[in-house]
């Protein structure tokens, strides 16, 4: 670790629980984060800022006025760029030392394959049901960590999935797949901006904890806030049975 990181990281390497081997760890990874709007945002920045070696942003849109209300990687002199390359100079700007890979793609099986097999972490950070389970199987089929958050309205939930243990259930165990589950946008519902910011934050908590070694993660809890009340809910959550992603495995 040169002068400089050991300087840049201090806050972090002064934490017993951390220390320079967990810094080490973390400057090490390749964290790989799907969709850089509201939650990927905030989840990049603190990522790049905590110094993980590697970060790959994925997303195949392009930053939008309507944006700006929540998604605070993004600036208004960047409307209509990328979303990748936007947070990317975000993070840029905070941490040059940081590696970021921009790819401008939607997040389909071929290219998740291919991401989640070279990743030390995965942060699901997307927005549609479809693409949360294709992750999902991705992680579970290579056996890669995944922090999976979600937000809409005024309600957030987070939870981890950790195919590394035998027990740890995926998202399929909570949400099966096959379950028929209302479709909702923000563009049409709307979203609490800071409720992103909240989730987002926690989702960089978890990877952070997940690549460092401290900590217990979220594996096996689904945490729920209602935005309304802050008020935070717990379900746990085991193996299901007959879930057809960990059956394959």
């Amino acid at each position: 670790m040169t002068d400089d990181q050991l300087l840049r990281y201090s806050r972090h390497i002064l934490l017993d629980e951390m220390g320079i081997e967990g810094q080490e760890r973390v400057l090490a990874a390749h964290a790989v984060i799907i969709g850089a709007g509201g939650l990927g945002s905030p989840a990049a920045l603190y990522l790049a800022s905590a110094g993980v070696g590697h970060i790959t942003l994925v997303d195949d849109d392009v930053v939008d006025l309507t944006n700006l209300q929540r998604q605070i990687a993004h600036t208004t002199a960047r409307v209509g760029q990328p979303k990748v390359a936007s947070a990317a100079a975000a993070m840029a700007a905070i941490n040059p030392g940081v590696r970021v890979t921009a790819l401008q793609a939607r997040a389909d099986a071929g290219v998740l394959d291919a991401l989640v097999r070279e990743a030390t972490v995965v942060l699901d950070c997307s927005d549609n049901y479809a693409t949360r389970h294709a992750i999902n199987a991705a992680c579970v089929a290579h056996a890669k960590p995944l922090v999976a958050g979600a937000v809409i309205r005024f309600d957030g939930q987070i939870t981890v999935v950790d195919p590394r243990a035998a027990q740890s259930p995926c998202y399929a165990c909570i949400f099966p797949p096959e379950a028929e589950f209302e479709e909702v946008a923000c563009s049409t519902m709307g979203v609490f901006a800071p409720l992103v910011g909240v989730v987002g934050a926690m989702q960089a908590a978890e990877a952070l904890k997940l690549l460092a070694g401290i900590g217990t993660s979220l594996a096996g809890r689904l945490l729920m806030l209602d935005g309304r009340s802050m008020e935070w809910s717990t379900m746990h959550v085991g193996r299901a049975p007959g879930c057809p992603v960990c059956v394959a495995r």
